[in-house]
């Protein structure tokens, strides 16, 4: 069959319905358009109530969200920032941004998340160099969490703030607490591709009052208190807007039915799939940690899988399916050239052998069947 004789299953589509009308509804009709509203204010409001979080503001996006977190631990120019080599290259970005060297750090291979051996390493090479990292920025790959418990105590060994990047780990869980409220600021991206989506945008949340108000001021162009504008310090334009604040609230009353939507999802492919030749499940969940799964990744074992990852994506793409590879590792990236690498091996190899599958919430049981009938046309069940 060619691939035009099916309809297209995406990757990670949004998923909305008629409770995000409600709220765009009543926006329209309030003329609460822009650029803030009610909207804006419950939807921060739904989120700390979600996560626990004492404050969240609302942003573009969650690149600017690392942006300003960055700045409210103090980065600035000629700093170092410690970040995972395996994630999107947004978390990294901001660091050069504000003119700091990101110090890139393995991933461990049970949830593929930073190496705390590794970061220890990383952390003690670089005071050796009187280098100390101004701060870390800890990621919840595909939403699994990391090993939290190690991780944030080296940071408080070593008095190293820690940035929380959950962009893909909304709804995810560590020992009972939602991740995203573990570090001095944590982060949500709600991108159209993300668990919970406000179109584009994000959430900056943190317990720190003083945080919160001075990433309100950045993210407000920074106007000083007076009645005409005035203005001591660069500011940004980063404040979500009400219409799209509005979809998220839509959104959040039905993110834990998200969550449960794309555990079912995994926990299918991971039955129907188990028992190809080459194949595995990975990343696990650590001890005390739920993943959202976010996305449904796999590895082929190149030493018996009879193809190839990307040429599994290609016979995908036959039958319409989009899937995509897993994150190219930051320091293999040109833009990234020379940054200091702690390890690289794990997530190299992660990258050379991983795949995601279609993860979607709105995934009907006849596309997942499609996808598993579409793997299986290249990789046979092991004998």
């Amino acid at each position: 069959m060619r691939s035009q004789d099916y309809d297209r299953i995406y990757l990670s589509p949004p998923h909305l319905g008629r409770h995000e009308l409600n709220y765009l509804h009543k926006a329209i009709e309030d003329n609460w358009v822009a650029p803030v509203g009610p909207n804006l204010t419950g939807f921060e409001q739904d989120i700390c109530q979600y996560t626990g979080a004492a404050h969240a503001v609302a942003l573009t996006s969650g690149t600017a969200a690392i942006h300003l977190g960055l700045q409210l631990l103090g980065v600035g120019p000629g700093d170092e920032v410690l970040c995972p080599s395996f994630t999107f290259v947004a978390t990294a970005n901001p660091i050069l941004y504000l003119g700091a060297t990101p110090v890139f750090v393995d991933s461990e291979p049970t949830t593929w998340n930073i190496d705390p051996t590794l970061l220890r390493t990383a952390i003690e090479d670089r005071l050796r160099l009187g280098r100390k990292p101004k701060a870390l920025i800890l990621v919840h790959l595909y939403g699994m969490p990391a090993q939290l418990t190690e991780v944030l105590a080296i940071a408080a060994e070593y008095a190293i703030p820690v940035l929380e990047d959950a962009a893909e780990a909304l709804g995810s869980r560590y020992q009972g607490r939602l991740l995203g409220t573990f570090g001095d600021v944590g982060l949500f991206s709600f991108n159209g591709n993300k668990i919970l989506t406000t179109s584009g945008g994000g959430v900056l949340v943190t317990n720190n009052a003083n945080h919160a108000r001075r990433a309100l001021h950045l993210a407000t162009q920074a106007k000083d208190p007076a009645a005409h504008y005035q203005h001591s310090e660069v500011g940004y334009n980063y404040r979500l807007s009400n219409l799209l604040a509005g979809i998220g609230r839509g959104q959040m009353e039905l993110i834990e039915d998200r969550v449960k939507k794309r555990r079912e999802i995994f926990a299918w492919y991971q039955d129907k799939l188990r028992e190809l030749l080459g194949l595995s499940f990975v990343p696990t969940e650590p001890a005390g940690g739920r993943s959202n799964r976010w996305l449904t990744t796999v590895l082929l074992d190149p030493a018996t899988a009879p193809v190839t990852p990307e040429q599994l994506r290609q016979h995908l793409e036959t039958r319409n399916i989009e899937s995509r590879p897993l994150w190219k590792p930051l320091h293999l990236q040109p833009l990234f050239a020379g940054a200091p690498m702690y390890g690289g091996t794990v997530c190299a190899d992660l990258f050379a052998r991983g795949l995601c599958l279609p993860s979607g919430s709105s995934l009907t049981d006849e596309d997942l069947v499609r996808v598993v009938e579409a793997v299986r046309e290249v990789l046979p069940a092991a004998s």
